[in-house]
């Protein structure tokens, strides 16, 4: 069966009719995830583990693509953005031009957002600039391993190109417009061009995860695949599998730090 057949006929009901760039879709996906507890669990481990890692100290923290999710209620006082209006967001920013002032962030937070970002140099620059000494961007993405490879390849309805000269792509749509592969390009393959590009950011840590849960939750955008009460096997199996998350995993949790 072709992909694009699957996905429609998997499509959740709720955002199966909207254009995936309309603003009505990402209002709704907060509501997809409460209404499949097994992909809500997920999304819970992403935002606790986010919370975990955050720096201590002064500086505000920065969600960047919060339309969709609920961070919020896992980071006390977090500054919610979206690239344009919505009802979950506290401003509107572009994370190419933050509104923010030098130094003056503890972190950015965000969750499958980088590899939306068209000319993500712009945003490691101001990341640059508005962390202060100590800083973090934290962010769960998606990865590039021999398993995704295939998965993303054959099934998924975003962009993935590994093999692109650049990290920059044509900007679309806040959501149509993409590159999966931008998170592994930047930090692994060309990860010594981004050092001498970005001298004031250390990548701290890299820990690929999540093969096959989110795969059978069916994400923000198809019918889950699995009840809710398998997540804990699911979750379980993948702990076996951990020395294999180099070849298996679908996302990375990556923290980057300001020197």
């Amino acid at each position: 069966m072709p992909a694009a057949l699957l996905r429609r006929l998997l499509a959740h009901p709720l955002t199966a009719s909207l254009r995936v760039d309309d603003p009505a879709t990402t209002e709704l996906r907060q509501e997809v995830i409460a209404s499949k507890p097994f992909l809500k669990a997920i999304y819970d481990e992403w935002y606790g583990m986010l919370a975990r890692e955050l720096p201590s100290g002064a500086g505000e923290v920065l969600e960047l693509g919060s339309g969709g999710g609920y961070c919020a209620k896992f980071i006390p006082r977090l500054i919610t953005s979206e690239c344009f209006p919505s009802s979950s967001a506290q401003i509107v920013a572009d994370a190419r031009r933050l509104p923010f002032s030098d130094g003056s962030l503890r972190a950015v937070v965000m969750t499958d957002v980088l590899h939306h970002i068209p000319e993500v140099r712009l945003f490691f620059a101001e990341a640059a600039r508005t962390l202060r000494a100590g800083g973090k961007i934290l962010m769960v993405e998606p990865w590039v391993s021999p398993w995704s490879r295939f998965v993303y390849g054959h099934f998924h309805n975003e962009p993935f190109r590994p093999d692109a000269a650049d990290w920059s792509f044509p900007a679309s749509g806040p959501l149509s417009g993409a590159n999966v592969a931008v998170p592994w390009m930047v930090f692994v393959r060309d990860r010594v061009k981004f050092e001498m590009e970005f001298p004031a950011l250390s990548i701290e840590v890299i820990r690929p995860f999540l093969p096959f849960r989110y795969l059978v939750s069916g994400g923000v955008g198809m019918r889950s695949l699995m009840p809710g009460f398998t997540h804990r096997a699911w979750a379980s199996l993948e702990r076996a599998l951990d020395s294999q998350m180099h070849r298996l995993g679908m996302f990375a949790f990556i923290s980057v730090r300001h020197l």
